[in-house]
C-alpha cells in the first residue's frame, strides 16, 4: 500500500512539474510574461486594422521589436487607435511609418515599421502619424474582377 502512495505521489508530482514547464515555455514563446519594464509606449491611428489583434508582433526590417498592446475604436474620428509597446533602445525618428503587412496569401498580418529620416526621435507615448491599414484582400480581387468586364 505504501509503494502505491509513494508511486502516485511521483507521477503525480511528474505530471505537475510539466505542466509547469509548459505554462513557462508557453508564455516566453508568447510574449505573454515580457514585462513591460523593457519597452514604450507609442499609438497610431488606422483606418482599419482588420486582421491584427493584441499581441500582434510589432517589426521593424522582419526582427520583432514589440506587439499591440491596445486597440480602441475613436467615437469623433471613427478610426481604430493601437497602443504599441516597442523594446527600450530602439528610438523611431518621428516621421516613421507604420503599415499594416501581410505575411503571405494565406498567412497572418503583422504591423510594420518603416523609419524615416527625422533627426528628432518619438518620445515615449508619441504618435505615429504616417499609417496605412489593412487591405481587404476580397476587395482587390473584386477590383480586378470589375476590371476585366469592364474590357
Amino acid at each position: 500500500m505504501a509503494d502505491t502512495n509513494s508511486t502516485e505521489l511521483l507521477v503525480g508530482g511528474a505530471v505537475l512539474a510539466l505542466a509547469i514547464g509548459f505554462l513557462v515555455y508557453a508564455s516566453n514563446t508568447t510574449g505573454v510574461s515580457q514585462s513591460r519594464a523593457g519597452s514604450y509606449e507609442l499609438t497610431a491611428s488606422f483606418r482599419s486594422v482588420e486582421g491584427v489583434s493584441v499581441g500582434t508582433d510589432v517589426r521593424l526590417a522582419g526582427v520583432k521589436i514589440g506587439t499591440i498592446t491596445g486597440l480602441d475604436l475613436n467615437p469623433q474620428t471613427f478610426r481604430v487607435d493601437a497602443h504599441l509597446s516597442i523594446k527600450e533602445g530602439i528610438d523611431l525618428p518621428d516621421d516613421s511609418a507604420i503599415l499594416i503587412s501581410s505575411e503571405g496569401l494565406l498567412g497572418g498580418n503583422y504591423v510594420e515599421l518603416v523609419p524615416g529620416g527625422s533627426p528628432f526621435n518619438l518620445a515615449p507615448g508619441g504618435e505615429i502619424e504616417d499609417t496605412q491599414g489593412s487591405v481587404s484582400l476580397i476587395s482587390l480581387l473584386m477590383k480586378f474582377v470589375t476590371q476585366k468586364d469592364e474590357e
